[in-house]
């Protein structure tokens, strides 16, 4: 299995194992459990035991760069990496080369981390559930005999990390795609406020929208990625507490359609907060958050169409007939509809800003579900209820895991803050874990 983030940072600190002993952990478990988990679209066993050798010397020798340093990643294939196939889970560009490596891959290569591939993910990253009908959908590790969903888009980041294949991976959020199979998967995972992290060299699906973030199995590790992908330390207090922090929650309307267990979880974990001094306090949003969730898919389906109408349009393309239909409205989101859209969003935003001014979070569960059954995920619906409304206000975002049902399955819990307080959002989250205990390993984890 792979270490964690942080423990390969302690280690390496105490030359109690190399970076090429880590890499190979995780290229014998990407052996072992891959071909039944199915989350990696290409594997650089060759380039990463290169990089290790490297980091080896580096280490051995008091020249690392810092906590990153010597520790295996994955990408979400929509990151380019410069003479690598990039595919973005399209069949048709199953063979795409890239000529550029975007700025968050190089961002992390610098700052001493070993690329080890490129995990699967929805097709142009257009889809919640994580599945893809011609490159794959990734196995949920939560459940050895029933194919669940993994969540999307970034459905391989998130099955990679939960299994115990890598220790991180990059993922990408549009609507909840880092959060998503965060919260499917058991693992932590940021949403990045937009315009943070740089989008060069990322394949678009939203380019308003499109924020890359950090995914790990603990918060600790989601941090020092973060650092990693800033460029330097954030200044995050992991161990600052949430006393005196005053957190909203959901007023009773919008508990409403919350599966029973998801919302007995999130219940718990207002509970957790409110015994570790947060002030919990119930929040109406000035708009509802399904129809944030409805305001966002105009933003979404007309620039995905605008960036990928080619293939699209295409009946011969072999492209997942669910993705298709999820783009075909944006052929008839006219300029007036789509201009009105980006002006309604900033009307919004100031209204919900003005409303949340004596909060400093907002927490709701993450998915309205837990992982269901392949057979029972409708693919004209997303579980994105509570996510899409972050990115659609410009908000930074954590989910982390909330427990585990009697089914065996992990809840969820979603931090927002404001636009810039990703530090904030990381502390309560930290809280909340370090409260919350230990979770299980999931059955399918090396």
């Amino acid at each position: 299995m792979s270490h964690s983030v942080v423990e390969l940072d302690k280690r390496y600190s105490d030359r109690s194992l190399t970076p090429t002993q880590a890499v190979e952990e995780c290229l014998e478990a990407i052996e072992e459990l891959d071909p039944t988990l199915g989350a990696w679209q290409e594997v650089y066993a060759e380039e990463a035991r290169a990089a290790a050798r490297i980091a080896d010397a580096e280490v051995s020798s008091n020249r690392r760069k810092g906590p990153f340093h010597g520790v295996p990643f994955a990408l979400k294939d929509i990151v380019e990496v410069e003479g690598k196939r990039t595919a973005a889970g399209c069949f048709e560009w199953k063979d795409r080369q890239s000529t550029m490596t975007a700025e968050v891959a190089q961002r992390l290569i610098d700052a001493g981390g070993i690329l080890l591939g490129k995990t699967k993910t929805v097709e142009f990253a257009m889809g919640g559930w994580g599945t893809n009908q011609r490159m794959g959908t990734p196995h949920n590790p939560w459940d050895k005999n029933v194919a669940r969903t993994p969540g999307g888009s970034s459905s391989g980041s998130g099955v990679s990390v939960a299994s115990g294949m890598v220790p991180c991976a990059i993922g990408t959020d549009t609507g909840g795609s880092v959060r998503l199979p965060a919260a499917f998967c058991g693992i932590a995972g940021l949403k990045t406020t937009e315009g943070l992290l740089p989008t060069s060299g990322i394949v678009p699906l939203s380019h308003t929208l499109d924020t890359p973030g950090p995914m790990a199995r603990s918060v600790a590790d989601v941090a020092v990625m973060f650092d990693a992908l800033v460029g330097g330390p954030t200044g995050v207090d992991l161990n600052g507490g949430v006393h005196g922090m005053r957190v909203g929650c959901l007023p009773d309307d919008e508990r409403s359609g919350i599966e029973l267990t998801q919302l007995a979880a999130y219940d718990r974990s207002l509970e957790l907060l409110a015994e570790l001094g947060a002030e919990i306090m119930q929040f109406k949003p000035p708009k509802p958050f399904e129809e944030m969730k409805v305001s966002t898919f105009v933003i979404v389906t007309a620039e995905g169409y605008f960036h990928h109408q080619k293939i699209m349009d295409d009946p011969e393309a072999l492209v997942d007939e669910h993705v298709r239909a999820r783009f075909a409205p944006g052929v008839s989101i006219s300029s007036s509809d789509y201009v009105g859209a980006l002006l309604e969003r900033e009307n919004d935003r100031q209204k919900f800003f003005e409303s949340m001014a004596h909060l400093d979070a907002l927490v709701t569960p993450t998915t309205p579900m837990l992982p269901l059954p392949l057979s029972e995920a409708d693919e004209e619906s997303t579980p994105a209820r509570f996510t899409r409304a972050i990115n659609y206000l410009s908000m930074c975002a954590t989910s982390v895991p909330s427990g585990i049902s009697n089914e065996n399955l992990p809840t969820s819990l979603q931090i927002a803050c404001r636009g810039g307080d990703e530090n904030m959002s990381l502390q309560i989250a930290a809280a909340f874990e370090a409260a919350r205990g230990d979770l299980p390993n999931p059955p399918l984890y090396n």
